[in-house]
Formats: structure tokens, C-alpha cells, sequence
């Protein structure tokens, strides 16, 4: 077979040669030891907490170590493509603070804009760069046109399947294939015959023969960065690299693409270990240096029916997309620091010892990665986003809410932040209690805070909860008429409470709650539900932060509507 004759057959438009590709996308001048990673995502307007779980190890390994970290859309397959998907992925991952060195990035105003010497970044614009290594394979006999029709290929799977052998074309089921002359190619070629360029494998077997008379398989040994050595069977499948298109399969485009692009480190979910042969012998087909490998385990959790380890489901689970965080209005760095607890096992130590640094203070490594299934817990996110609130000054976390409404609530966008005067009183709520002995953390993610604090508003305001049933409508009443007359709103809280204790006990409540669980049949009960009555009125709901303290904010005024609203 002359193939060089073949593969201007095949490929008479492509005039570029492999080498001219190597010197347009050169050696990238990094410093020792730097990285080069990527994310490449298809444009299917889904983005899910697994794309955000390798782009944070991405971001990482690449930043952290003086390195490069680029977005390549992965575009070949146009029957997944979804309008404004790519857009969807860039301000999904800049939401979480995850930001591109270079790659299909976009402007301010969202119009494409990419960046960087290594492009294009969408592979669905790369066609000849891919063509040139393929024809290059043919040149050398390592790979071939294949004209085996759909009822070809169901043929041999059906016999495959009945001989309980691996499906796919190899051996002696390429043969066919790989056997025809430059004449027959040729002929099919003009007759019209769609094809398809299949990889020449040199397949899994060693040419030995074991004791049991069986051949010997030829295994590969891969160094996984957060699985350690892999040793598994070689690839024997006759895989195609050029569907009949002419498009290549993401196989063979991402090999190239991470050649050409300078990529050092692939971090992928498990998933692809099963592929793992086939793209290192296609590393080794091309010439290649394979970059280095790194297999995240799979996002789990707990089923609630069962009570078993699942894989998060696109279908079951909402949290799943990263819309439910950003519509719940998670704050960025809260998830980022939750991802950080699952993906690197000494990140909580960490944090103990450091609980005023930031994130990007620790060092992430891939080798304290677990290679088992993560467990992803929304209640440890919660408690987690708790801490890391707790930890935002309060005219920043204001911002955040304000940013969040805009997008997800416009009812209250205008209430919260419409004036400096808004601002400063959303900062003062949001700060309540944060500077205690023991700070309250009540503050979860945007929508619960908004509801927490919404008695703050009098539009949003609500008596939502009842009087404690030791004290009677009659009482409850007595109780707000003696309390608004004597109020002071320059009270200190000491005197403030003081106020209170003595109203309960000239009514006939115990001055301590434990008074009241030691005689019981002493007092109506105790200065507890005295207070709560006071609390509903105020704020209507029975737990809150201190009651002094959110009067100080409402003011006198409003303070003294909510007591005469109830006060007949």
C-alpha cells in the first residue's frame, strides 16, 4: 500500500503538515514546574456541580503554581449544541469566582472574545488542524478508511454479542477494512460510499500464549495524579478518529488539542478511565507526550429513600445544577470552601488553624484527593455557608444580597439597596448579633436571609407564630400596654430588661425560668413568655436575635406602631 498516495486521497484539501501546526502553537515559556489546565465543556446550556467541581482543581493546580488556565469548547457533536450555552458556562463559573487565563472567553457586554495565542478555542473551528494529524496517521499506516455500512456494523455486533466478545471493531472483525486495496478504496471513493477513518491498533496482545493456551494481554502503566500507578489492557479497538462528516471525535480532537495547546494536566471525572487506553495509544500514535491524568471521583450522596451511596442525578437531584445555587443565592466563596472539604482531605484542619485566612492561602495538592466516591452533604454546605458568612463584613454580604435580589427577586432589589440610607440599614441588620461573645450564625444563603430578616420591612412583615399558651389573650394584651408605656428607647439593655422582669413579676410570671420549673403551680410562668410576647409583637415570630437590639435598629417609632397594633 502506498500511503502516502492513500492519504492525498483521502485528505487532497489539507496542505498543512504536522510541523506546521507545532511551530504555530509552540512550547508555552512558563516557569518550571507550572501548569497548564483546561475545561472542556460542551455547549449543551447545562452546567452542573461537577463541571464546577473540576474547574476549581483546574483553577487551582494552574494559579497556584504560576501556570495557565483555559476554556476550550468542545463543539464537534452540533446536535448537542444549545444557543447561548457558552455564555451560560462563563458567567455560571465567574459567578463562583472561577476565572479563564485564556480560551472562549467573553466581554463585558457577553460578546465573544477569546483570548490568548492557542486558539481557536472551539473545536468545531479547528476541522483542518485535525484533518492534517489524521492524514498524517495515514501517511504512516496507522490509520484507514472504513466503508462498513450500518448493516456491516449491526452484523457484526449481533455476532459479537452472541459470542459474548467485546463489541467493536478490531481484530479479525477490521480486517475486512483494513485489507482493501488503493484501487478499492479508490473505487468506493468515487462510487459515493460514506467512510469513516478508523485508528490502526496494534491491539492488546502480546503474541504469547499463557499456560492455559490463551493469549497474553498487553497492558499499559499510567500514573494518575490522584489515583497513583494504573496498569490496565492496552487498546485493541480500531477506534474512529474522522467520522464520515469529516468531523473528528472527541477522542482524537481532544489528544490533539492538548498537544497543540500545551496542556499539562487533564483532570476528568472517572467516568473516562474506561477510555483511558484508547486516548493513550493515540498520544503514542501521533508522537505525543501524554499530559498528566487526574480522575476525580464521582459526586455521591445519600439517597433519602434508601439510605444508600448514589450518584448525584441530573434528573433526581436539583442541586445537581449550578442555577439551584446561584437562585438559593449560596455565596460563591461558601461553595467553593464546601468543595474544598471533599476535595482535599486536610482542608479542615486547615481551616481550624487558620479561620480568618483565605481559601486561596491553602495549598491544594492532587495527591490529598480522595479516589473514592465524594460524598456531597447540602446540610454541611449549609453549616459550612454559615461560617463563611459569618466571616464577610456586612456591608459586603449587603452587596451580595442586593446583587442576588436583582437577579432572583426584583420585587425587593429597590427596598434593599435603592439609597445609601437602604444600604447602610440592610449593613446594620446583617451585622446583628455577629459580634457576640458567641456570634449567631443564622445566615445561610440569600433567599433564607432575606426571609429571616424580612420583619425588618414593613411590607414584609408578619405575625406568623403565637403567644406561648402559659400567658392568656387577656395577659398578652395587659402584657404590650404596660411594656409600650414604659418604653424607653434610650434604655441600655440591662434596663431594657429590667422593665421586662419587673412586668412579669407584678403579673404573676416567675422572675427566672428555673423559678418556674421548680414550682410550676407558683406562676402563670416565667419571664421567657413574657418576653416572647413582647418578641411576636415586635417581630412577629417567636425566635430571633435580641430583642433590644432589633429595636435599636427599627427605631422608636416603628417600634411603638408594632406594640399599638396589637394593644386594643
Amino acid at each position: 500500500m502506498d500511503y502516502n498516495r492513500l492519504a492525498e486521497l483521502l485528505f487532497p484539501d489539507i496542505d498543512k503538515t504536522p510541523e506546521y501546526y507545532e511551530n504555530l502553537y509552540p512550547e508555552r515559556s512558563m516557569a518550571e514546574g507550572a501548569m497548564v489546565t483546561r475545561m472542556g465543556p460542551s455547549p449543551t446550556g447545562f452546567i452542573h456541580l461537577g463541571n464546577l467541581y473540576g474547574a476549581f482543581v483546574d483553577e487551582r493546580m494552574a494559579h497556584q503554581s504560576g501556570g495557565t488556565f483555559y476554556l476550550r469548547i468542545e463543539d464537534t457533536d452540533d446536535k448537542r449544541f444549545v444557543e447561548g450555552a457558552v455564555e451560560t458556562i462563563v458567567s455560571s463559573l465567574k459567578f463562583f469566582d472561577i476565572n479563564f487565563d485564556e480560551g472562549a472567553l467573553l466581554d463585558k457586554d457577553g460578546v465573544r472574545a477569546d483570548t490568548g495565542n492557542y486558539g481557536p478555542y472551539f473545536q468545531s473551528e479547528r476541522g483542518p488542524v485535525y484533518r492534517a494529524f489524521a492524514k498524517s496517521l495515514v501517511q504512516q499506516g496507522l490509520a484507514y478508511p472504513c466503508f462498513l455500512t450500518e448493516e456491516e456494523l449491526s452484523a457484526i455486533r449481533e455476532e459479537q454479542e452472541t459470542a459474548k466478545e467485546t463489541t467493536g471493531i478490531y481484530g479479525k472483525y477490521a480486517e475486512k477494512s483494513r485489507s482493501l486495496s488503493l484501487d478499492e478504496i479508490k473505487s468506493n471513493i468515487e462510487s459515493g460510499k460514506p467512510y469513516v477513518v478508523r485508528l490502526k491498533s496494534d491491539g492488546n496482545l502480546t503474541g504469547q500464549m499463557k499456560e492455559d493456551g490463551t493469549p497474553k494481554l498487553r497492558y499499559i502503566t499510567v500514573h494518575d495524579a490522584i489515583r497513583g500507578k494504573l496498569s490496565m489492557p492496552a487498546n485493541n479497538q480500531d477506534v474512529i478518529i474522522l467520522k464520515a462528516t469529516g468531523i473528528p471525535t472527541y477522542h482524537f480532537a481532544h489528544v490533539v488539542d492538548d498537544h497543540l495547546m500545551r496542556t499539562t494536566h487533564v483532570v476528568r471525572g472517572e467516568e473516562w478511565l474506561m477510555s483511558l487506553p484508547i486516548h493513550i495509544e493515540l498520544f503514542e500514535k501521533l508522537g505525543f507526550e501524554p499530559p498528566t491524568y487526574c480522575h476525580t471521583a464521582v459526586l455521591m450522596k445519600l439517597d433519602d429513600e434508601t439510605g444508600n451511596k448514589r450518584k448525584l442525578s441530573k434528573r433526581k437531584d436539583p442541586e445537581l445544577s449550578l442555577d439551584y445555587y446561584r437562585q438559593k443565592g449560596y455565596h460563591p466563596q461558601a461553595v467553593k470552601e464546601y468543595l474544598l472539604t471533599i476535595l482535599n482531605s486536610n482542608f479542615e484542619e486547615w481551616r481550624a488553624e487558620n479561620p480568618e485566612s483565605s481559601i486561596d492561602d491553602f495549598t491544594f495538592t492532587t495527591e490529598k484527593m480522595s479516589s473514592g466516591g465524594a460524598l456531597f452533604d447540602l446540610n454541611k454546605l449549609n453549616d459550612i455557608s454559615k461560617d463563611v458568612l459569618l466571616r464577610i463584613p456586612a456591608p459586603e454580604l449587603a452587596d451580595f444580597l442586593i446583587e442576588w435580589a436583582r437577579e432572583f427577586k426584583p420585587s425587593v432589589a429597590e427596598l434593599l439597596g435603592g439609597s445609601d440610607d437602604a444600604k447602610a440599614y440592610l449593613a446594620e441588620i446583617l451585622d446583628l448579633g455577629r459580634n457576640d461573645k458567641k456570634p449567631r450564625k443564622d445566615l445561610v444563603y440569600a433567599s433564607q436571609i432575606f426571609d429571616f430578616i424580612s420583619y425588618f420591612y414593613d411590607d414584609y412583615f408578619l405575625i406568623r407564630e403565637q403567644i406561648p399558651e402559659e400567658v392568656s389573650d387577656e395577659d398578652a394584651v395587659e402584657i404590650l400596654k404596660k411594656y409600650e408605656a414604659g418604653y424607653n428607647h434610650s434604655d441600655d439593655q440591662s434596663a431594657w430588661f429590667d422593665k421586662i422582669r419587673d412586668i412579669a413579676v407584678e403579673m404573676g410570671y416567675a422572675a427566672k425560668p428555673k423559678d418556674y420549673k421548680k414550682h410550676p403551680e407558683e406562676y402563670k410562668g416565667h419571664v421567657g413568655h413574657v418576653s416572647t410576647v413582647i418578641r411576636i409583637a415586635v417581630m412577629g415570630r417567636s425566635q430571633s436575635p435580641d430583642v433590644w437590639a432589633i429595636q435599636q435598629i427599627l427605631g422608636e417609632e416603628r417600634t411603638r406602631q408594632r406594640l399599638n397594633a396589637l394593644i386594643p
